[in-house]
């Protein structure tokens, strides 16, 4: 018989309470998961659907661009710093309790937030709701590695990869609904019955634990201030960069400079910390240290299938949210079924889960190659072929990943990798994003340079003779002179629409570079991982 004992920390007292004993697998529980799951994809939602349509919120609400940004910032802020916070809190108050009352939170404030008086108020009340929605999506994990059996453990992680692939790639089509449809104040109320739901579901299935109020006697006080005020400092400095011309901005160097210091004292906090949010010591083990990073860089690749297409569809093409919200649910809707069926696949013990990543990074690759080759005279029919196999590659590359890093972590540890995992997917999709961004608009600039003096070097570009007919193939006369306003706009029209067609097919081939070097880490850190269920057929 094994005698189960008390964990101790490095410092000698106390650190981790032992975990609640384990719940047998009922249908009362599948309600209370499948509540978390609904609030977590709504979580998820709401940041991107109100992302797509703030000109529509700023346009109703009388908000200027630059406090609009802010707004934006401020909830992504919020949202990633509770990430780090949460795990620690649902322990703490009981999963059950937390869930409930986040969920709850959650809704009440997207109730009120249409009826801001002010820009100040609507960024404070963003700010509490980013709280609330990044809270949620960390529970998910948590609730999956503790409640789910082995043999199901890889579809409940599929289901929490619904959240990095489904939610993002229907937000457009919701976006594009509520504003053009319904009204532009269903952004923020479409997460209420969603979210109330949930937290019904969340009560009747989730089991209650005991609160653990003993845990404030060890609170990591100097981790939580510094961690959640340091990466909240470095979302906004991500998102706010391109705008500011970053380190041309005093305000850009002072929130850089003061996140690296507090996140400085925060690791070296955590170390040593008897109870902390992270837990260091476990990134010695290849296979969490292999997901953090490719995690974080897989933030980066599923940008290939919405922000690119969307940014091409829109700033080249013309087309409305409406109109490109097809392309996003070629990725999102089949992934209902795809992730489960990729779980399927990882559950057979003779698959290795490496050679799964390293197929679904190919997609990808293949699909962004595909992507590369992008001119001015495509149709959002040319992007269907290349958004079948970002639907394929996304959870094959996923699914491998959380597979592998959680594998190598023990029950007791589940809120320690809650905490890393959803801290590093929230700030490595507002670091892809400020990457991507900032990379196609250097290559736009540098391209239309480009053009520009190409067109200079070369009179016949810039002049014709002009007979009359309302054609011009240049907006110069031979002399030099305008031939007309509209020929001169016409023109700088045309060269931006260059641009930014070389700028977007430059990015997909910068998002292959990182789909390779991905592939490296994957050759070179992890370890095999098996499936939960094989290891414990072959303990027994």
């Amino acid at each position: 018989m094994i005698q189960q004992t008390t964990p101790v920390s490095p410092l000698g007292g106390p650190a981790i309470p032992a975990p609640p004993p384990p719940q047998p697998f009922t249908l009362r529980l599948v309600i209370g998961l499948i509540g978390i799951l609904i609030a977590s994809l709504f979580s998820g939602l709401n940041d991107r659907v109100s992302d797509i349509a703030l000109a529509d919120v700023r346009g109703a609400l009388n908000i200027s661009s630059d406090p609009g940004s802010w707004a934006i910032g401020a909830y992504q802020a919020a949202e990633v710093a509770a990430m780090m916070l949460a795990p620690w809190f649902a322990m703490t108050f009981s999963l059950r309790r937390f869930a409930i009352g986040v969920a709850i939170g959650f809704s009440l404030v997207a109730a009120v937030l249409p009826y801001s008086p002010n820009i100040s108020v609507f960024i404070a009340l963003r700010i509490v709701q980013g709280i609330f929605g990044g809270a949620l999506p960390p529970l998910l994990m948590t609730a999956a590695l503790r409640f789910l059996p082995p043999g199901i453990k890889l579809y409940g992680l599929s289901a929490y990869a619904l959240t990095a692939t489904f939610g993002p790639n229907i937000a457009t089509t919701l976006a594009a609904y509520w504003t053009d449809v319904v009204g532009w104040q269903w952004v923020f109320w479409q997460v209420i019955p969603p979210c109330l739901l949930a937290a019904s579901m969340v009560s009747y299935g989730i089991p209650q634990d005991p609160s653990r109020f003993e845990r404030f006697k060890q609170m990591d006080v100097v981790g939580m201030l510094t961690g959640s005020s340091g990466i909240a400092l470095l979302v906004l400095v991500l998102q706010q960069g391109e705008r500011l011309d970053w380190l041309s901005s005093p305000l850009i160097v002072v929130m850089l400079l003061s996140s690296v210091g507090l996140l400085s004292v925060f690791f070296v906090n955590e170390w040593s910390h008897p109870l902390p949010l992270f837990k260091l010591q476990m990134l010695k083990r290849h296979n969490l240290s292999h997901g953090l990073l490719t995690l974080g860089g897989l933030m980066t690749l599923v940008l290939s299938g919405s922000a690119l297409p969307s940014s091409y569809m829109e700033s080249v093409q013309g087309f409305r949210a409406v109109q490109v919200g097809p392309l996003s649910l070629t990725i999102g809707l089949p992934q209902l079924l795809l992730a489960p069926l990729v779980a399927t696949v990882l559950n057979f013990r003779w698959i290795d889960s490496r050679y799964i990543l390293l197929g679904g990074l190919g997609l990808i690759g293949v699909s962004c190659y595909g992507g590369s080759h992008l001119t001015e005279s495509w149709a959002r029919e040319n992007f269907y072929w290349l958004q079948i196999m970002q639907a394929f590659g996304q959870p094959m590359a996923i699914l491998p990943v959380l597979m592998g890093a959680t594998g190598v972590v023990q029950p007791p540890e589940g809120p320690f990798a809650s905490a890393m995992f959803n801290t590093v997917r929230g700030l490595g999709s507002v670091l892809g994003t400020a990457v991507v961004g900032e990379f196609s608009s250097q290559r736009e600039q540098f391209h239309s340079n480009v053009l520009l003096n190409h067109a200079g070097s070369v009179s016949a570009l810039l002049s014709q003779p002009y007979d009359g007919d309302g054609t011009y193939l240049a907006p110069l006369n031979p002399e030099g002179s305008a031939v007309s306003t509209e020929a001169l706009s016409a023109f700088s029209s045309l060269v931006k629409r260059q641009a930014t067609v070389l700028g977007l097919s430059d990015s997909y081939l910068m998002i292959i570079g990182v789909a390779i070097a991905l592939a490296l880490l994957t050759v070179l850190l992890p370890k095999r991982a098996y499936p939960p269920q094989s290891l414990v057929k072959k303990a027994d």
